[in-house]
Order: structure tokens, then sequence, then C-alpha cells
């Protein structure tokens, strides 16, 4: 990769994968409403607007946030952000809610995240599913997005599972946009490649490397032999959204579609997906690839003013 990014680049970059991540979780999270099938989107029938979006886009929001005041990370400042704006009808897991009530109340996140869980620390996939955008603002330094991912992570996730996911996921919408700038879109399997320097000994390592077996196959077997976010873990839900943005790479309305099709937690996989994907299709179309549409951008409820660009 032989480009120059100066902030405005990156901060655009950071932008699109988040508009890719909460259009996916907005849609996605319409498909837990009574009334809405999941044949319906295959069939071009979407949900009515607006779409709501849910705590993976309010988390991605104060990441883009810090990135775009900061040009970093400052883990004190996050995760104040995070309890701040914590609102527990956003959809936030009761493990989330209790961590960011009590760095709210004054205790250090650093003893609250470790407490989670009987002492374990939370191996939820919510580190995972706030941390594309940064990943895309850092296309040149995948290594800098794999330590910043650590940062966002540990605020709420002690445990290394959790951890391991969010790095995965960053690092894939490095590479994402780093393709894009480069102009050349990378197979599945060379996609997936790239992420091995950065795979840690664990349930999420061996699913991504699972993940490779079963490219080329049907999004249901891939969700059944991958997860589907069902157990709301990042060891079921990192591999299974790698596959499809590998797979989908070039087709953001197929990426997400393959999400919702598998079921389980699908405002978060399609959150995930949609951001790494966003990361290399951009909003506007060009020859081979297919962005976020313009109709779905606009069905999803606007973004919090505090966030924007």
């Amino acid at each position: 990769m032989r480009f120059v990014l100066h902030e405005a680049a990156r901060l655009g970059l950071s932008y699109d994968a988040l508009h890719g991540l909460s259009v996916g979780d907005a849609l996605g999270a319409q498909y837990f409403v009574p009334g809405h099938s999941m044949s319906d989107l295959a069939e071009g029938r979407l949900p009515a607007d607006p779409w709501p979006w849910t705590d993976d886009t309010q988390m991605a929001c104060s990441i883009v946030a810090e990135l775009r005041d900061h040009a970093g990370i400052d883990q004190d400042r996050l995760a104040a952000a995070f309890a701040d704006r914590c609102d527990p009808y956003r959809g936030y897991g009761v493990g989330a809610v209790q961590i960011l009530h009590r760095v709210r109340d004054g205790e250090p996140w650093r003893d609250a995240a470790a407490a989670a869980f009987d002492g374990q620390g939370s191996c939820g996939n919510g580190a995972a599913m706030r941390v594309a955008p940064l990943g895309a603002y850092h296309a040149d330094r995948p290594r800098v997005a794999a330590r910043l991912a650590i940062a966002t992570a540990e605020v709420t996730h002690a445990h290394p599972e959790g951890i391991a996911g969010a790095v995965l996921v960053a690092v894939a919408a490095a590479h994402a946009a780093a393709a894009r700038l480069d102009g050349r879109r990378p197979s599945p399997m060379e996609f997936l490649d790239q992420l091995d320097p950065y795979l840690v000994e664990g349930e999420v390592q061996r699913g991504v490397v699972r993940a490779r077996r079963y490219l080329g196959v049907e999004v249901a077997h891939a969700a059944w032999e991958l997860g589907n976010g069902s157990r709301v873990t990042a060891q079921d839900t990192v591999p299974f959204t790698l596959w499809v943005a590998a797979t989908h790479l070039h087709n953001y309305p197929a990426a997400i579609a393959s999400c919702v099709r598998a079921g389980g937690d699908v405002d978060t996989t399609a959150a995930i997906a949609g951001g790494i994907v966003a990361a290399y299709t951009g909003l506007d179309d060009r020859p081979g690839v297919t962005a976020v549409p313009a109709a779905w951008l606009r069905a999803r409820e606007p973004l919090p003013g505090w966030a924007e660009l």
C-alpha cells in the first residue's frame, strides 16, 4: 500500500464505516420487531422507516467522536463518554449496563470491567460491534488499529476473547479501507489471510481459521458452523461477520442480507459486517462495487448531533 492519509481522509473513511455500521445495526434491529419477515429483504421489501439504531451505533459514535476531536483514544475519556451516553432503551446488554452504571457512579472503569461476570470479564460482542470506524481511520496503520482496538475494548471487556474480537474487526476494517484506496479488491481468502498476524490463541482465533473452510458455502451453512451471534459472544459473532465481509466486501446490501438470513443477533452481525464492508465500498457505487444504498441511509434514524463530522 502506497498512499498518504491526511486527517480529513481518515475521518472520511471512518464516517463511511460508521454509516455502514449504523445502517446495518438499524436495519438488522427491525427483524426483532413482530411482523418483519427475514425473507422480505430478499424480495425487496424493506421495513417502514425510520429505523432506530441501537447501542451498537451509540457506542461507535463515541469512538468516532473521540477520533474526530482528539485523533486518538484516551481510555478514561472514552469510558466516561460510554457511561454518560448509556441509554438502556437502546438495547444495551445487562452486563454492559451494569459496568457503565458503575463507571457513571465513580468506580474506575478497570475495576468495573474486571468485576463483570464473576471476575471473568465480558467476552461479549460489544467491543467488536463498535470498532470498525477506528480500523477504517487507520487504513494505512493496521498495527495501530489493533493497539487502539485493545484500548477501546478494555474499557468494558476484560476477557481476552472480547478483546481479540475487537482487534480482528478493527484490522479487517483497516485492510478493507486500504484495499479501497489501493483500488484492488482482495479475494475472500486473501482478505482473511491478512488477519493472521493478529490472531491470538483462543476460540475467536479458531473460529476465524474455520471460516476459511466455508468460503463459498451458503450463508446458512456458514452461520451453522461459525455462529450467528445468538450467544452474544465474540466467539460466536466475529468469525461469521468476518466470513460475511470477506465474501461480500464489494456488495454492502448482500452483506447485510446475509446477516439477516443468518438470524441470531442480527443488528450486531449487520453492524460489524456493515462497518467493515462500508470501509471498502463507501457510500457511492463504482464499477464492480455496490455501496450503502442511499434509501437505506435515509431510512436510518439520524445519528446524534454530537457525533456529526
